[in-house]
């Protein structure tokens, strides 16, 4: 079945369960300073699952598009991908466990038609430290479903020490696999943060796996959470059923259901394939590699066919990640689009493509999501050629030169990359510092990451500026003109949201008692004459002497009042917003002044690029 089949059947499947289905968030989370990408679909449920009323009702559904930057060094296997879409569904005190496993059990078994004796599960042991019990109500309910399927589903646990027996199919396992908060096992939840056990679905794609005469794994106990391939997690049920309060684990007043499918996975487990990328997501990115390498795809483990799932997943996340707003740059997000592009560039030039490849191996990707997903094009591809165009006049001359630093190193019987020499690969050739690990890794040697780290510190402190030491919001201290300075700053990104549009939004700040330095996202240089518009409108603003309000609300009445800014408080709890007028309306936490009268003449005295898609402006008040 492919993935667009499995993603439809998904959606209306529970769309006649009640669910309503909503459109996936963006891989950038909008005013969520807490995170990076948005990493799982339960992201944008978090209030409410706390409580709060959702819009569309306590049933809800979707396919998240999803990015995860810790797995880029995994990406290379069979199964491992950076982005990917999850297929989820909710219940914000509604249905719960009969319902959410009779259901998943049933679209897998009979939608997707995936065979009920190539399934297993986890379930949650329990935690008599923090009075957590076993979840035996799971288990009876999957004993159940197995049983009407003719299939006795024996229980087990601690299989991870004594391995699988014959027709065992359900396990136990502690906190550390079948228990899931966002921050982990419970003795690490924050209070008031939401956790509970979870049930994990396994697919079994054969014994033979485990047991291939080159398995590192052959004489291991074998049990569904080894990592020997046999087994491949396609869906986790999680039960939130407890919260921390007063540094213990509570029963929580509501009972709510996540879960969570990996799209690609579904999709493997359908064609048996224990390799993502031989399904229709992937595959068409394969054989263009092929076609301009001209070399084949085998879905071994060699290092040929290792680039090519590489590139493959990279293509892809690197589309979507600028599709988002993410451009490469040396900073957050845009940083790990930069890694993926120039690892995708590192693992073709193994290949032999030694010409630029990325923006015309986009097409391939928007193809595949024909339909589904709308992609800026053009940006797309701009970025895209910039980035490779940029780093290839150095790739060439960097891999030289670590080529001859292994060399020099290896004559010497010292198979160690210093500190000092990896930072020169970083600094004059642009390699991420993940990147020289990899490169050391392949050819044996160790990575001297202290000492690579030691040097980092020392070029910070060389190239350092007023931002150490910074105040809260970018702030060098809480002084007079450094205050009016800072409630500039919200006229100004005001002013400039007006002239240029309403995809401006803050990316950084450093603001002293002498002037404002202020990052925003805009594609191109900003004119002489929207200089002089974004100037004027500040000044109008200061004229008028307009009141600086102060008000504490909840985020959710920030969002709807349309404030904008970085979002720094959990979800859930109270923010401070500063109106100025009705023309502006910013969260933030930073010192204001009483009325703009206060602030004197603003003047910008310098428009700049801060990195690809991100420009700066410093100004001044007289």
């Amino acid at each position: 079945m492919e993935s667009k089949e499995v993603r439809e059947k998904f959606l209306k499947y529970l769309e006649k369960k009640g669910c309503k289905i909503t459109p996936s968030a963006s891989l950038v989370p909008e005013n969520d300073p807490t995170t990076l990408f948005t990493s799982a679909g339960m992201q944008q449920m978090v209030p409410y699952l706390l409580g709060e009323k959702h819009p569309l009702g306590a049933r809800i559904a979707n396919s998240q598009k999803c990015f995860r930057a810790k797995d880029i060094e995994e990406v290379g296997d069979l199964r491992h991908n950076t982005f990917f879409e999850m297929l989820g569904d909710w219940s914000f005190n509604d249905f719960f466990k009969k319902e959410q496993i009779s259901w998943i059990f049933e679209f897998l078994t009979e939608e997707i038609g995936l065979d009920p004796k190539r399934l297993y599960i986890t379930a949650f042991r329990g935690s008599p430290q923090n009075d957590i019990p076993k979840d035996a109500e799971t288990v009876e309910i999957w004993k159940e479903l197995f049983k009407k399927n003719g299939i006795e589903a024996k229980e087990a646990d601690f299989s991870e020490k004594n391995g699988m027996k014959e027709g065992e199919r359900i396990f136990y396992y502690d906190e550390n696999k079948n228990w899931w908060s966002r921050s982990g096992n419970p003795e690490n939840m924050p209070e008031g943060e939401l956790g509970g056990p979870d049930s994990e679905i396994f697919w079994d794609f054969g014994e033979e796996l485990k047991l291939h005469e080159n398995s590192p794994w052959k004489d291991q106990p074998c049990h569904v959470n080894c990592d020997c391939g046999r087994f491949f997690e396609i869906g986790n049920n999680v039960f939130m059923q407890y919260i921390k309060e007063q540094g213990k684990i509570r029963p929580f007043s509501k009972k709510n259901v996540d879960f969570g499918g990996g799209l690609e996975r579904i999709v493997a487990a359908s064609q048996s394939s224990p390799d993502v990328f031989k399904t229709d997501l992937f595959l068409p990115v394969i054989n263009h590699i092929e076609k301009i390498s001209e070399k084949k795809y085998a879905g071994s483990e060699s290092e040929n066919d290792k680039c090519f799932r590489v590139i493959a997943d990279h293509i892809r996340a690197a589309v979507f990640l600028i599709s988002d707003g993410a451009n490469p740059s040396n900073k957050a997000q845009g940083y790990f689009t930069r890694r993926v592009i120039r690892r995708a560039v590192v693992k073709a030039q193994k290949l032999g493509i030694n010409e630029n490849f990325m923006a015309r191996s986009a097409e391939i990707a928007y193809n595949i999501y024909d339909g589904i997903y709308d992609f800026p094009k053009q940006k797309v591809e701009e970025e895209l050629e910039k980035e490779e165009s940029k780093f290839r006049k150095t790739l060439a001359e960097g891999l030289k030169r670590f080529n001859n630093l292994v060399s020099e190193n290896a004559d010497s019987g010292k198979k160690l990359l210093r500190g000092s020499e990896s930072f020169y690969l970083y600094q004059s050739f642009g390699f991420p510092k993940e990147l020289i690990q990899e490169l050391a890794a392949e050819e044996d040697f160790e990575f001297d990451e202290k000492g690579f780290d030691n040097e980092f510190l020392k070029h910070q402190e060389l190239s350092r500026t007023a931002s150490a030491g910074m105040f809260k919001g970018g702030l060098a201290d809480a002084g007079e003109q450094t205050t009016k300075l800072h409630t500039a700053a919200h006229l100004m990104l005001a002013a400039l949201r007006s002239v240029l549009g309403s995809h401006v939004s803050q990316k950084g700040s450093n603001i002293t008692a002498e002037r404002l330095r202020f990052d925003f996202s805009h594609p191109q240089k900003v004119t002489p004459e929207e200089l002089e518009k974004v100037e004027a409108l500040v000044n109008e603003q200061i004229a008028e002497d307009i009141a600086v309000e102060e008000k504490e609300m909840s985020l959710e009445e920030a969002k709807n009042q349309g404030a904008v800014g970085a979002f720094e408080n959990k979800y859930g709890e109270a923010v401070k917003v500063y109106t100025i007028g009705g023309f502006s309306k910013e969260i933030c936490g930073g010192p204001h002044v009483k009325r703009t009268g206060e602030l004197g003449a603003f003047k910008i005295i310098k428009e700049e690029s801060s990195s690809s898609g991100i420009r700066r402006i410093k100004a001044v008040l007289n």
